[in-house]
């Protein structure tokens, strides 16, 4: 099994059709596809985020970081909410994506996620990340 992040990317006009669509259809429907991902088992995490008008980003372009209000200057660079899958595959994965409830126009990205696993286990953040994990259940 492997993880999987599916990122939903609402276009502009993806995110209109939403926002102003029925809030309760809404909820049906990301509700129903939830138990779905409850019910085969695959489910880790899904969170949805607020409003790009209330982000913050922090950039590290320069010297120093600069941090200013408001969301990156495109939609396209934003996301809107994300799924943690634990999936025997990405092919498993993008078939789940492609079950996902949302409007025309809208994208999900879809990148495994890393494991403690791959990192070179002979360095000391490694190792006291491992411990962190493993005392907190997470291992």
């Amino acid at each position: 099994m492997a993880k999987y992040m599916l990122i939903m990317r609402p276009t502009d006009e993806s995110l209109a059709t939403i926002m102003g669509g029925d809030f309760a259809e809404i909820l049906d429907a990301v509700g129903r596809f939830n138990d779905q991902l409850i019910r085969a088992g695959v489910l880790l995490a899904a969170e949805g985020l607020d409003t790009p008008e209330d982000t913050v980003v922090v950039d590290f372009s320069g010297e120093t970081p600069v941090v200013t209000d408001g969301p990156y200057g495109e939609t396209k660079e934003l996301f809107a909410g994300y799924y943690i899958l634990d999936v025997a595959s990405k092919q498993e994965a993008v078939e789940w994506a492609k079950r996902a409830p949302l409007t025309a126009g809208s994208k999900t990205e879809i990148r495994r996620v890393t494991t403690i696993d791959e990192f070179p286990q002979d360095n000391e953040w490694i190792q006291k990340e491992r411990a962190w994990r493993e005392q907190t259940g997470q291992l």
